[in-house]
């Protein structure tokens, strides 16, 4: 089902998967404790199960639901947020080995995008990876999400986005896994 800006936070998303608009790319996601709808996007994406998918969180007090309880979230980080910053933590143990692909670390953003945030507010953290088969490029034109029609719940129209995908920082590492428009030093 095509969903407008007038209508998409009127839906359930228990059990379904939504393709929706952030700040960078279209995204695919799913309700943070949904697995089954989680399977359903590897299975979608044609995406290997050892290649984990992050968590987009409406705020910090999200975030830290989602990543270990000690984890100290560092000023120097967080003020991209929202942005286009992928911050990697430690995990929470509520979070389950099929989102991380058994890692003991999860991705986690704040998107800075209207219909994004408001989803995120609205039904809280989701699981979220970028709109695409496997290593092909991350979508960006509406007509072409419209592909997905069949397979998905639903689609957010935002209509043809101009991004590049987030930056990726693994603070457990302090390095940089893909480098987009915010540089951490």
């Amino acid at each position: 089902m095509i969903l407008n800006q007038s209508n998409y936070l009127d839906i359930d998303l228990k059990n379904k998967v939504i393709i929706f608009p952030t700040d960078t790319v279209y995204g695919i996601g799913c309700l943070l404790e949904d697995l089954e709808a989680v399977r359903r996007i590897y299975e979608i994406k044609k995406r290997d199960y050892s290649k984990p998918m992050a968590i987009l969180c409406a705020n910090l007090d999200e975030v830290r639901r989602v990543v270990e309880k000690e984890t100290l979230l560092l000023e120097k980080h967080i003020k991209h947020w929202p942005g286009k910053l992928t911050l990697i933590y430690p995990k929470s143990n509520q979070i389950s080995d099929l989102i991380t692909a058994g890692k003991i670390s999860v991705g986690v953003r704040i998107p800075n995008h209207e219909i994004s945030l408001k989803l995120l507010e609205k039904f809280g953290p989701m699981v979220v990876t970028s709109l695409n088969l496997s290593t092909e490029p991350a979508i960006l034109k509406f007509e072409d999400v419209l592909h997905f029609q069949e397979v998905v719940d639903y689609i957010v129209d935002g209509g043809d986005l101009n991004s590049q995908s987030s930056t990726v920082y693994d603070t457990t590492t302090n390095t940089t896994l893909r480098q987009g428009d915010i540089v951490i030093d």
